[in-house]
């Protein structure tokens, strides 16, 4: 096949739009941080049977010392820290502006790249990351009018909550960084069973928490929710299985910027199911806004 990375990329985008879509709506139901640890062990349920009839072992014990310490990390930045960043954002501010919020994370992860590993940005870099901060700021933020202002002037407020614009800017930050240590973790190996690693670790992580937070009660509590695990467990099989495997595939075969930036389409892809299926009122504006936040994750990498 021509352009395996790339093709990956793309059904990477199309695998987070529903499972945001998924997890927005059982976030709500049941609390994103229940669904933050359901998801990682259905998932990995997921690609634990995939993985035995793919490689024939049923965990990674082939991973070497080196690999098992990156992408663990990988794992508990992307998936505890970022994640339980994202899917409070979609309780918050919802899963159509949250995605979009992660459309920073391909700037954010050249810029983890220049500070960390030395990498150099051109000039067209900085004018994409320029661009995807306007298009972001044309759908997040508005203009009082002269009445609704004191004292008769005009003031710039956001349109949504600050507290889900931060979540969504946390989650984009630790799906950036989860994806530098995954690439320094991978280095040839297995894509899938890398995977099984990162979501060993996130589910490590979040029990954790719920131990700390006495949140194991909700968690079993959840389970008693048909449509709500329904949903979960779509979100799980697009989410944590294949749409995590398939990110790595994309940065395996392809140059990273170029996936990053396939991957980012999300914003874009999942704007008309969010006005068929939850009858979100999209302005001219925001589409408007999250075009112009993609391409200049474009010019960014391109």
């Amino acid at each position: 096949m021509h352009h395996p990375g790339e093709w990956a990329a793309l059904l990477t985008a199309v695998f987070w739009t529903v499972t945001a879509l998924s997890f927005e709506a059982a976030s709500k139901r049941i609390g994103s941080m229940v669904v933050n640890l359901l998801r990682l062990i259905i998932g990995f349920c997921f690609l634990t049977v995939f993985v035995y009839f793919y490689r024939g072992s049923l965990l990674p014990l082939d991973a070497t010392p080196q690999a098992w310490f990156w992408l663990t990390l990988s794992g508990l930045i992307g998936f505890v820290f970022g994640d339980l960043c994202l899917f409070q954002a979609f309780v918050v501010v919802g899963a159509r502006i949250s995605m979009l919020m992660m459309a920073l994370a391909p700037p954010m992860t050249a810029l983890i790249g220049w500070m960390v590993l030395g990498e150099t940005l051109s000039w067209k870099s900085w004018v994409g990351m320029i661009l995807t901060m306007a298009g972001i700021a044309l759908v997040v933020l508005k203009r009082h009018t002269a009445e609704e202002s004191n004292g008769g002037r005009r003031k710039v407020k956001f349109n949504y909550p600050l507290w889900g614009i931060l979540l969504g800017l946390g989650g984009a930050l630790g799906q950036a960084a989860g994806l530098v240590f995954s690439k320094v973790g991978m280095q040839g190996y297995d894509s899938f069973a890398a995977t099984q690693i990162r979501v060993i670790a996130g589910i490590g992580g979040f029990s954790i928490l719920f131990f700390i937070l006495h949140l194991w009660k909700d968690a079993f509590r959840a389970l008693g929710y048909r449509k709500p695990m329904l949903q979960l467990t779509l979100g799980a099989f697009f989410g944590p299985f294949l749409g995590v495997s398939f990110s790595l595939l994309a940065i395996k075969y392809a140059d990273t910027g170029i996936a990053a930036t396939i991957m980012a389409l999300v914003p874009v892809l999942i704007i008309p199911p969010s006005m068929i299926i939850y009858k979100e009122k999209v302005t001219l504006k925001e589409a408007a806004g999250a075009i112009l936040a993609v391409g200049g994750v474009a010019m960014f990498f391109l």
